[in-house]
This record gives C-alpha cells, sequence and structure tokens, in this order.
C-alpha cells in the first residue's frame, strides 16, 4: 500500500511544496464548510421552523375554534394575511409523500422539525416551487394547505459565505504559489547547473534565493571553479609532459637510424615504437576529454565514420540499428576515441562486431557487440578499471597494451553524464559494450 501511495504523490519539488501547500488549504475548507452546514443549514433552519410552527399552531387553533366551514375559512384568510400565510381550506388532493430535492439539507432539517413539533402534518412539498414551501396538515374543517415564503424557513444566500470562502482560498493559493515559485526557481537553477556540469558543460549561474539556497549556490560555484583549476593544471602538465617523453624518444627513433640494419636493430627500432605507443595511450587516458569543448553533432554520422574507419583498417565491423535524434551536445574526438577503443577490443578478441545506436528521452547509446569469450559477470567491474589484468581469455593487455582502452571509454563517459555498461551480447554471444552518454 505504501509504494502505491508514493507513486501518486508528486516527484518534483515544486508539486511536493504546492502539496503541501494546497492539502492544508482544501482540508480547512471541507471542515469549515461540514461545519457550516451543520450550524447553518440545519441549527439556523430548526430555529426559524419553530417560529412558523407557533403560528400554524395558534392558525389551527382559531380555524378549530370556527362553527361552521364558511367561519373557518374567513379566519383562516384573515390571520394568514396577517401571519404572511396563505392558507386554503379544504383541499382536495394531497401529496402522497414528502417531497424535496436530494441536496436540500435544509429542507430535509425543516420537513424533520415540523413532522416532529406540528401535530396532524400530511405532506410537504418543497419542489412544485423552489421559492415557497406547501404543508398540507389535518385541521378541524378538513386537510389544509397552507404556503408560506421559502426565506421563512431557510436563511436567505447561504451560499454566500462558502462562495467567499473559496474565492478567497484560491486567490490566497495562488499568491502563496508565486512565493513558492520564486523560492524554487533558484534550486531549479542550481539543479540545471550542476546537471550541465556533469555532463561537461558550462552554464551561467548566480546564486539567488534563501540564505540556504544562496549557501549552496556558492559551495557548488567553489566546487566548479576548483575542478575547473584542477583540469586546467593537469592539462599544462600533461603539455610539459608529452613534450618531455617525446624528445627522447624521438632522439632514440633517429640515433637508431644511423645504425647498420640488423636483427638487434629492428628489434630496438620496435621497443621504440611500443613505448611510443605506451605514451600515447597512457596520455589519452589521463588526458580524457578535458581539451574539448561540447558542441552540436549527428551522432548517427559519428557512428558510420567510426565503422568506416574500422573497416578500411580491415576489421569485421558492421552497422546495426540506428534509432537516433539528429543533433546532440556532446564532445566528438573524446566519444569517437571511445568508439575506436570499444571496437578495437571487439575486434581483437572477436572475429566480427557489430556497432548499433538507440537513443531515450534522457540517454544516448552507442552499443558495441563481438562474437568473442567476453567477460565473466564477476569481472566486468575489474575490467574497467586501469591497469587491471584478466585472465588469457580477455585479457585487456592482450596485443601489448596498457589495459586503458576500457577505461578510457569509461572516463570519457563519465564526463558526458552516463556511463559504461558491460553485458552479454545475446545475438553475437561475446561482450556486449553499451556506452551511455547524457543528452
Amino acid at each position: 500500500m505504501q509504494p502505491r501511495l508514493k507513486s501518486l504523490l508528486p516527484r518534483s519539488l515544486f508539486g511536493r511544496a504546492a502539496l503541501i501547500l494546497v492539502l492544508p488549504v482544501i482540508v480547512v475548507q471541507l471542515i469549515v464548510s461540514i461545519a457550516f452546514i451543520q450550524r447553518h443549514f440545519e441549527g439556523v433552519t430548526r430555529q426559524m421552523t419553530g417560529g412558523v410552527i407557533i403560528e400554524i399552531k395558534y392558525l389551527l387553533n382559531a380555524v378549530a375554534a370556527a362553527p361552521d366551514l364558511a367561519q373557518a375559512q374567513q379566519v383562516a384568510q384573515q390571520l394568514g394575511l396577517g401571519l404572511s400565510l396563505f392558507v386554503a381550506v379544504p383541499v382536495a388532493e394531497i401529496p402522497a409523500a414528502d417531497s424535496r430535492a436530494l441536496l436540500d439539507y435544509s429542507g430535509r432539517a425543516m420537513t424533520l422539525t415540523l413532522r416532529k413539533d406540528l401535530p396532524g402534518v400530511l405532506a410537504v412539498d418543497l419542489t412544485s416551487n423552489s421559492n415557497v414551501v406547501q404543508i398540507y396538515v389535518d385541521s378541524a374543517q378538513g386537510p389544509m394547505r397552507i404556503t408560506l415564503n421559502r426565506g421563512r424557513v431557510s436563511a436567505s444566500n447561504p451560499h454566500q459565505l462558502l462562495v467567499w470562502m473559496v474565492f478567497t482560498s484560491a486567490l490566497m493559493t495562488f499568491i502563496a504559489y508565486i512565493f513558492l515559485r520564486n523560492q524554487l526557481t533558484p534550486i531549479t537553477r542550481l539543479a540545471q547547473a550542476a546537471e550541465a556540469f556533469g555532463k561537461g558543460q558550462t552554464l551561467p549561474y548566480h546564486p539567488r534565493g534563501a540564505i540556504e539556497v544562496r549557501a549552496a549556490g556558492n559551495a557548488f560555484l567553489n566546487m566548479r571553479a576548483r575542478i575547473e583549476r584542477q583540469i586546467e593544471s593537469r592539462t599544462l602538465l600533461l603539455s610539459g609532459v608529452s613534450h618531455d617523453l617525446r624528445t627522447p624518444l624521438t632522439r632514440l627513433k633517429l640515433g637508431l637510424s644511423f645504425l647498420p640494419e640488423d636483427e638487434e636493430t629492428r628489434a630496438l627500432q620496435q621497443d621504440v615504437v611500443d613505448m611510443e605507443r605506451l605514451v600515447d595511450e597512457f596520455l589519452a587516458f589521463v588526458r580524457g576529454d578535458a581539451l574539448e569543448e561540447p558542441e552540436a553533432v549527428d551522432p548517427t554520422a559519428l557512428v558510420q565514420r567510426a565503422v568506416e574507419n574500422a573497416v578500411r583498417l580491415g576489421q569485421a565491423v558492421v552497422l546495426g540499428e540506428i534509432t537516433a535524434p539528429h543533433t546532440v551536445q556532446l564532445r566528438p574526438q573524446a566519444v569517437m576515441r571511445a568508439l575506436e577503443n570499444l571496437i578495437g577490443n571487439a575486434v581483437r578478441y572477436g572475429k566480427r562486431a557489430e556497432v548499433s545506436l538507440t537513443s531515450t528521452d534522457r540517454m544516448l547509446r552507442f552499443i558495441v557487440e563481438d562474437d568473442g569469450p567476453g567477460i565473466p559477470k564477476d569481472r566486468r567491474d575489474e575490467a574497467v578499471e586501469p591497469f587491471k589484468r584478466l585472465d588469457a581469455a580477455r585479457d585487456p593487455n592482450k596485443g601489448g597494451g596498457v589495459g586503458l582502452g576500457l577505461s578510457i571509454a569509461a572516463d570519457i563517459a563519465r564526463n558526458h553524464g552516463g556511463a559504461l555498461r558491460l553485458g552479454e551480447s545475446e545475438r553475437l554471444g561475446g561482450l556486449r559494450a553499451e556506452l551511455s552518454i547524457a543528452r
């Protein structure tokens, strides 16, 4: 029962705050309305009906004292004129039962009071004419019909209080809604700025609102500034490291090129090539996508280009299902690097690979599947970590690498507000790597 109740509640902060604001108002209105109806429609109606019953009893006594019917009719007309009662005696047609509208609460209270305190009541008609009350009562001269104005036994315009109460509540709710929106808007903007920063984007944000919201906003700005400074410092450091590492490798290659061509020289040259590849892979992992700004890119064209590049290299890669929007904000070079790593990992351990692209309202998913041995479920998290060595079947270091291909892809996905998930391919039977990017 509790999960069902939670599913009916609003999920946004604004919706919950509005519910907290509106629900008490509605409850108060219901309580006041019930108390008002009970007091006004029943209590006041009984008191007013009691006064009319006294006049009717006096009229019945006078009619009973008349010696004949003609005298009784004359007395009834004279007293009725003074008491604002229209009397007809005798009457031939009498309703079989009381009649009133379904929601006529005051009519119900009036009918019960007449039945209780006025002897001889035959019927009470409240539907023939909504402005009058027709009371049929037994008298000494036969059945009598007494007609009186409805306002004498019911309060006039009893709905006005309810109308004013509803109107005032609606007005105050609207005013409270404006103030509530002004208080929640800064929180929404803070959430948007934080979400954009998680996707690698920087939105302009200025703290506003209450003191607590301003404090949270200033803390976010300080955190964002520290992260940006750290990324900038890391980028500058990597530029220097890249230069310092490549310079001696270039000198080694140049020196080896002047040596005689023999087996030992070729082995040394291969070692230099391996060192360059290891340095490039390590720098790509550390650098990530810090040097690239997000831009509007067609993800379909990006996937097609990655597959075409793999085919040119002689790799057995095919294009799978493509369902994606025309443009998405992302870092194209970083995503291309992640796709190339996933495709290279797929064709290294399998004979063929398939690349697909799907999307939802919030996520863009690049899927690379192969027919290789796959990775055990209990070791998939370990495979994404850098420099982790698996068994010989699916060792990320196989082929001379340092085990950073999946780590680079996972880091790029996180910088785009997504994640890298490894699973089992149902169609090909090997590894299924899903690179998710927030839209």
